[in-house]
């Protein structure tokens, strides 16, 4: 069983402030599951204005949460580990649901679960929470390329 800090997870994604959002992975079990944790502060620059009233973490953020979490479970899933520079690409959502708002304050639980891998796509089931209350779910596909600067294709 895996696990990793902001320093293992800074040098496995390429997302950097304000777009990392996945601060620490407490489980992994390659080719099966992750738990990851986000900490959501009032401090995140959304809050701004998504809404200044009522601040709510938007969705679309909640659910990139998830993708980069599913990224970390692919990456230590990988048969023969990854190449050097290849990224993982979102390649899709289907049967995103929100079921809370997620505030500042909260922590949100990320638990992703490898569905399926073919001919380099990957098909997971994930779902976001708050303590015990679902947030999101959602199925969410992507793959790895190199970037097209080595060769690869996006």
């Amino acid at each position: 069983m895996k696990s990793a800090d902001i320093n293992e997870i800074m040098r496995l994604l390429p997302h950097r402030y304000p777009f990392l959002l996945v601060d620490r992975v407490l489980e992994c079990e390659p080719g099966q599951r992750i738990l990851a944790i986000k900490n959501v502060s009032m401090n995140e620059p959304f809050f701004m204005g998504h809404f200044p009233q009522r601040p709510v973490m938007p969705g679309v953020l909640i659910v990139e949460a998830l993708a980069q979490a599913a990224c970390l479970l692919g990456i230590w899933s990988a048969e023969g580990g990854m190449e050097a520079g290849t990224l993982y690409y979102f390649l899709g959502i289907d049967k995103a649901r929100f079921k809370r708002p997620v505030e500042p304050g909260d922590q949100l639980r990320l638990q992703v679960r490898l569905v399926t891998s073919k001919r380099g796509i990957w098909k997971f089931a994930a779902e976001a929470h708050v303590g015990h209350e679902l947030a999101c779910e959602a199925e969410i596909m992507a793959t790895a390329r190199k970037p097209a600067a080595q060769g690869g294709q996006p």
